[in-house]
């Protein structure tokens, strides 16, 4: 099955751009700019997408949902649908708080594990799609809110270790979407990939 979509998950505006439960869409930006692709917006399913065709292979769709996090299912669903896109054919692309901060993990099936992404991708389109879940934690301070962690501002720290791991991010994509799953569980899920 070849992969078709990649959505970055995130929430939109300036505000969001740099924290972590915008993790997933900083990605898909590297992606996007490593191939020198452009986004325009896309006010029918509420995201912004990049088309992206190598050589001979089918055409691949990026996606950065415009809608906040918890509705982030409406908007890939909706380019899903009108692209013909089967679930196993989508990537989606976010920060996970169970991962150590700068580790990657590829799963196929699953709950939402608490993320309201997920939760609503699963809603809009089943399970079977490929989970691409960087990590973010764990929480610190154990104390604070979970909600106020995932929508503040990586720690000077966690943001070394991601911008020196953003190119093995995007590798790490780059093989789900040449090589599938199976072989980027395979290779990723490794403690050291």
């Amino acid at each position: 099955m070849s992969i078709s979509l990649v959505a970055g998950l995130g929430n939109p505006g300036p505000e969001y751009a740099r924290t972590r439960h915008n993790l997933g869409q900083m990605v898909v930006e590297a992606l996007a700019r490593k191939h020198g692709l452009g986004w325009r917006r896309e006010p029918a399913f509420d995201a912004e997408v990049a088309r992206w065709s190598r050589d001979s292979d089918p055409v691949r769709w990026l996606a950065r949902p415009l809608t906040y996090m918890n509705e982030s299912g409406r908007a890939i669903g909706a380019l899903a649908r009108y692209h013909h896109i089967p679930v196993e054919g989508i990537v989606a692309v976010y920060d996970d708080l169970t991962i150590e901060t700068g580790r990657l993990k590829v799963t196929v099936t699953g709950s939402a594990g608490g993320h309201n992404g997920a939760a609503s991708l699963l809603d809009h389109l089943g399970d079977g799609w490929i989970r691409y879940r960087l990590g973010i934690g764990p929480k610190h301070p154990q104390e604070m809110d979970l909600k106020d962690y995932v929508l503040s501002p990586f720690t000077p720290e966690q943001l070394t270790i991601i911008e020196q791991k953003l190119p093995i991010y995007v590798q790490g994509l780059e093989l789900v979407l040449d090589r599938g799953a199976d072989q980027a569980m395979n290779q990723l899920n490794r403690k050291d990939p």
